[in-house]
C-alpha cells in the first residue's frame, strides 16, 4: 500500500451522508433545507472549526470575484463556508473519493452547486490549469503530504501572480515525542507533521514569500476544553482517543495550530 492510499483509506467512509443526516434529524434539523452554518458541526474537520474558517478565511483577501482553491477540502465544508459567506466561486480537491460523492450531496442540499465544486485527485498532481486561481487555502491537511516541496511546487503552479496561499496546519512547534493515534494518522507511517520553517523553505523554492504566520494555540483552547469536557478519564493503560491526545500535545507545547500566508510575485 503506498503513503497516498493509506491516507485515502483512513479518511474512508461509506455513509458519510446518511450518518450526517441522521445526526441533524435528532438535532431537530430539515434535511433538505441545510446551510453551512448548520453542517459545521460535522463537516468543519479541523481545530476550531467554523470560527477557524472564517478567522482564517478572512486573511486571504478573499472577494466576490475571488477564484479559490481548497486543496485537501474534505467533504467540502469550508468550501461551504466561504462560498456563501463571501460570494465567491471554490473549488475543492482532495484525495478521498468518498468525501468528494459526500461533499458534493451536500452541495447540493445546501444549494451551493453554482459556487462550489469538488474535485477527486492528488494535491501532488492537480487538474487544474497554470494560474487557474488567485487564491488558495489548506486546512489540516499537509500533516498526511510528505513532499512537502512538490505540493508547494503545485500550488505555487495554479496559483495566479499576485495570488495569496493561506496553510492552517497542526505543526511541531518543540521537541518531544508525538504520539499516536491521532486525528489524521492512527499510527506514524502516515503522518507527516513538520515545522513551520519546513513549509517556509519548500514555500520559498517553490517562488511563495511568506507574508504572516499565527499560532493558534490560544484561539483553539475553548475548543479543546469542550473536547476534553465530553471525554472520560483515561484508564491506566488505555490508548486514548486522538482528539483528547491532539489537546495533549498540544497543551505540551509539542504542536500548535499554525497559520502561515503566503504570497506569489508578479
Amino acid at each position: 500500500m503506498t503513503s497516498s492510499d493509506a491516507v485515502a483509506q483512513h479518511y474512508s467512509g461509506r455513509g458519510l451522508v446518511d450518518r450526517i443526516m441522521a445526526a441533524l434529524a435528532k438535532a431537530g434539523h430539515e434535511p433538505q433545507v441545510l446551510t453551512p452554518d448548520i453542517l459545521a458541526p460535522h463537516d468543519e474537520f479541523h481545530v476550531g472549526g467554523i470560527e477557524a474558517t472564517h478567522r482564517f478565511s478572512g486573511r486571504l483577501e478573499i472577494t466576490p470575484d475571488s477564484r479559490l482553491l481548497d486543496v485537501g477540502c474534505g467533504a467540502g465544508g469550508p468550501a461551504r463556508t466561504v462560498a456563501a459567506t463571501i460570494g465567491c466561486h471554490v473549488t475543492g480537491i482532495d484525495l478521498t473519493a468518498d468525501f468528494i460523492t459526500a461533499g458534493t450531496e451536500l452541495t447540493d442540499r445546501c444549494h451551493l452547486a453554482g459556487r462550489v465544486t469538488l474535485h477527486h485527485g492528488s494535491a501532488l498532481d492537480m487538474p487544474f490549469d497554470d494560474a487557474a486561481f488567485d487564491r488558495a487555502m489548506m486546512l489540516h491537511v499537509g500533516m498526511n503530504i510528505a513532499d512537502k516541496a512538490g505540493l508547494m511546487a503545485e500550488v505555487a503552479r495554479v496559483l495566479a501572480p499576485g495570488g495569496l496561499f493561506g496553510v492552517y496546519d497542526m505543526m511541531r512547534v518543540s521537541d518531544g515525542e508525538i504520539g499516536f493515534p491521532m486525528p489524521w494518522a492512527p499510527h506514524e507511517g502516515v503522518s507527516a507533521v513538520k515545522r513551520p520553517e519546513d513549509y517556509i523553505n519548500a514555500a520559498e523554492a517553490a517562488g511563495l514569500t511568506l507574508v504572516a504566520q499565527h499560532d493558534e494555540t490560544n484561539a483553539a483552547e475553548g475548543f479543546f476544553q469542550h473536547i476534553l469536557a465530553t471525554k472520560p478519564p483515561l484508564e491506566p493503560g488505555q490508548t486514548p482517543d486522538p482528539f483528547s491526545n491532539l489537546a495533549a500535545h498540544i497543551r505540551q507545547g509539542i504542536l500548535a495550530p499554525t497559520e502561515l500566508i503566503f504570497h506569489k510575485a508578479g
